[in-house]
């Protein structure tokens, strides 16, 4: 027979005990995991307001004691850096590229997933065999059309090439082939079709998820470096990562201005994922990834 104290547990004993322990564990390592990610930011704000001689010196200091505010200015009025048209030049191509790529890649998974078609099942295996093959191997030919087709430092060879995105059609169509399909038959009821279905019915209840679509390529392209570094020639067509990229060469080093430049260069994506982190988090989630 099982005695009360037995039931308990033993002397001084205490049930939550335990699970607060557990939740201190959690929260300190969430901390220094925090503080870990947190030190490349602190480094560029640092050394953004220092000068070069600072960010060099052998003794190590947590800020300038005179910050220089002035490197923000001096940084939009060098001369030999568009720092501004650049920003508005990735501003531009990571807005379009990321609109084509939510408009081609959600149709072609909606198409592979929901409308019949006898070889629909090969196509979607092509389209993952797009992601075999590396960068690398397409870069060259891509180039050759780009430059044959006379978009070089233009608009249309920095986006166009860049549209479709075998991996977001991929995901597109896991996530569509979870979809209610109840909705869509209550839609086809109605009298719309597969176009009217999807335009109507899947993308006013897929926001999560073409919002995390949304976040991811909007980073990926705003941080996209080689293809603008070969098409972008011209001043006036660089992306900002291209624009960063002068400020550190074989004949000039500018550190403060490098670290200030990457200071002004992240705050669009600071703010991109502070307004849509929520969606970010709940879109993955949806696509069924896990890792």
């Amino acid at each position: 027979m099982v005695t009360t104290r037995e039931r308990r547990g033993p002397v001084g004993y205490r049930p939550g005990a335990a699970s607060k322990g557990a939740r201190a564990a959690t929260f300190i390592a969430l901390c220094v995991l925090a503080a870990i990610f947190l030190v490349p930011f602190y480094l560029i704000v640092r050394n953004a307001l220092a000068t070069d001689a600072e960010i060099t010196a052998p003794e190590w200091m947590w800020f300038s004691s005179s910050p220089r505010w002035e490197n923000l200015t001096d940084l939009f009025n060098d001369p030999m850096v568009p720092m501004a048209r650049s920003l508005l030049n990735s501003g531009v191509v990571a807005v379009v590229t990321t609109v084509g790529t939510l408009f081609l890649c959600t149709t072609a998974g909606y198409g592979l997933a929901r409308i019949p078609y006898r070889h629909a099942n090969k196509v979607f295996y092509l389209v993952l065999a797009t992601l075999m093959i590396p960068s690398a191997i397409t870069f060259l030919p891509s180039f050759v059309m780009v430059s044959s087709l006379g978009w070089i430092s233009d608009y249309r060879g920095l986006i166009i090439p860049t549209l479709f995105n075998g991996f977001v059609t991929f995901l597109c169509r896991q996530f569509f082939l979870g979809f209610p399909k109840e909705l869509e038959e209550a839609a086809r009821v109605d009298g719309l079709g597969y176009w009217g279905s999807f335009w109507r019915v899947v993308v006013p209840n897929s926001g999560n998820f073409l919002a995390a679509i949304a976040v991811i390529t909007f980073v990926g392209s705003w941080n996209a470096f080689l293809w603008p570094l070969v098409i972008a020639r011209s001043p006036d067509s660089w992306t900002v990562q291209v624009a960063l990229s002068t400020f550190l060469t074989a004949q000039t080093i500018n550190l403060s201005q490098l670290f200030m430049a990457a200071a002004v260069a992240i705050l669009p994506l600071i703010f991109v994922f502070l307004f849509l982190q929520r969606f970010l988090v709940q879109g993955v989630a949806q696509t069924g990834l896990k890792g």
